[in-house]
């Protein structure tokens, strides 16, 4: 009987390792999605009334752990039960995620008049502003569920073929990871601004001149973490390409990792990105007809 307890530890030690080690890895993969869902909510989270910043972001938090409670199992019947259709799902994803970079650089180097309209909050009552709020957390979950389903995909991905056990807890522990730490790393950054207002009032030199900082670094500080996340949107897309489909393998496997995985996803941008464009002006030909 201790012979048979001392097995099952030994057991359940070499399955915790082999979780860990999958961790890392799945949480290396899904870091370019981490970024991206960083520097998307922390523009969401960022722009109310500096009192209703933490409610609101944990009105969004709330939501995202919904939002996993609601991947996570169908993602683990469909890796139990149709196991092939998770390099399907990826290939897709890789797919969104590249038309998405493209997009996000088509933005910024392009003109476009449909930027989101500023509201002076100052204008309205506290039931439109209420209101207002509910709007944007509603749209930031509903990305926030975009985003999920990458990360969870993604993470799943790098397990495939594991044990449904390990499956479980290494996505699980991602997508925990994927909400508290991008969560908590929002909530620090929406408060620059107001450490850097409390700051200021300080006597000291060295005080008041590192608040002037901090209000003055937090738009530099999304916009940075949008373009980060922009890179390694096309750079996750081109490691899905490399690896989940040969042809793509062979043509850059002669080149560094690095290099090979962001051109793939430079070409899946191009290519998804033309695509989609083409297939809008042709849908809005057949709506004027």
């Amino acid at each position: 009987m201790a012979s048979g307890i001392f097995a099952l530890l030994d057991d359940i030690a070499a399955l915790m390792d082999d979780v860990v080690l999958m961790s890392k890895i799945a949480t290396k993969k899904t870091a370019g999605i981490l970024g991206d869902d960083l520097a998307v909510n922390a523009e969401k989270a960022s722009g109310f009334v500096s009192s209703r910043e933490i409610p609101v972001l944990w009105a969004i938090t709330k939501g995202s752990f919904l939002n996993k409670l609601i991947i996570l199992p169908l993602a683990f019947l469909l890796s139990y039960f149709i196991p092939w259709l998770i390099t399907v799902v990826l290939i897709l994803g890789a797919v969104y995620l590249a038309y998405e970079g493209a997009e996000k650089i088509y933005e910024y180097i392009v003109p476009h008049d449909h930027a989101e309209k500023i509201i002076d909050a100052a204008a309205l009552t506290p039931e439109e502003v209420l209101v207002l709020e509910k709007q944007k957390v509603k749209a930031a979950i509903v990305t926030d569920f975009i985003l999920s389903v990458e990360i969870v995909i993604i993470a799943l991905g790098s397990v495939e073929g594991k044990p449904i056990a390990t499956q479980v807890m290494v996505v699980t522990f991602v997508a925990l990871l994927a909400t508290v730490g991008v969560y908590g790393i929002v909530a620090a950054i929406v408060r620059m601004d107001d450490f850097g207002m409390v700051l200021l009032k300080k006597d000291s030199k060295t005080a008041q001149y590192i608040g002037k900082q901090l209000i003055r670094l937090l738009p530099l500080v999304i916009k940075g973490l949008a373009f980060v996340g922009t890179i390694a949107l096309i750079s996750v897309a081109g490691g899905i390409f490399v690896h989940k489909i040969e042809y793509v393998h062979h043509l850059v496997e002669s080149l560094p990792q690095f290099v090979g995985e962001f051109l793939a996803g430079i070409v899946g941008a191009i290519l998804s990105f033309a695509v989609v464009k083409a297939l809008m002006f042709l849908w809005s030909k057949i709506k004027t007809k």
